[in-house]
């Protein structure tokens, strides 16, 4: 009898599980997603992203952004400035070849919503908070964002080729999703 009841907890509970697995909804990242940057004396953008998006606008619990950027695929429009900036002095991408975040919870905040994370960048990691919108057509959808970030919390301390560039840079995304 014991038996029994243990084997019923087991089968319903991989039951529960293989359902709740089913009935998330996991999204496509698309090749046309920008991801830019601008501050005084730096501005570009990195071409590829890749990783995990869970996201239910009615179930949060659910959500996940498990995401990466190859850092050596930054682009300022210049080449030597790229170069530069895949150097020691910046990104250091030989050593730290990609940046990450990881969600860990999610709440929605009037029409937008904020996503707790840890960003890795440089051989740094730390949790931060962004905020977010997403809207939903049919089967595509589109994330955005805005929000500044301090270099030099993550260990970047170049300036390029002389000039200041701000500590603080304002990063803006823009990721379309497909079911």
């Amino acid at each position: 009898m014991r038996s029994s009841i243990i084997s019923l907890a087991i089968i319903s509970f991989f039951s529960f599980s293989a359902f709740v697995v089913d009935n998330l909804i996991s999204w496509n990242i698309s090749d046309d997603f920008a991801i830019s940057f601008k501050g005084r004396g730096a501005n570009g953008v990195f071409k590829d992203l890749s990783g995990t998006v869970v996201f239910d606008p009615d179930n949060l619990q659910t959500a996940l952004f498990n995401v990466q950027v190859d850092a050596s695929t930054i682009d300022t429009g210049n080449a030597t400035k790229d170069n530069h900036a895949r150097g020691k002095k910046w990104f250091d991408v030989e050593q730290y070849p990609t940046i990450s975040f990881r969600s860990q919870s999610f709440k929605k905040q009037g029409d937008a919503y904020l996503v707790k994370g840890e960003l890795s960048l440089h051989g740094v990691t730390k949790e931060i908070e962004l905020p977010f919108s997403f809207s939903e057509v049919n089967a595509e959808g589109l994330f955005t964002s805005s929000f500044n970030i301090n270099r030099k919390d993550y260990g970047i301390n170049g300036n390029a080729f002389g000039f200041a560039v701000a500590k603080e840079l304002e990063v803006e995304l823009r990721v379309p999703v497909s079911k």
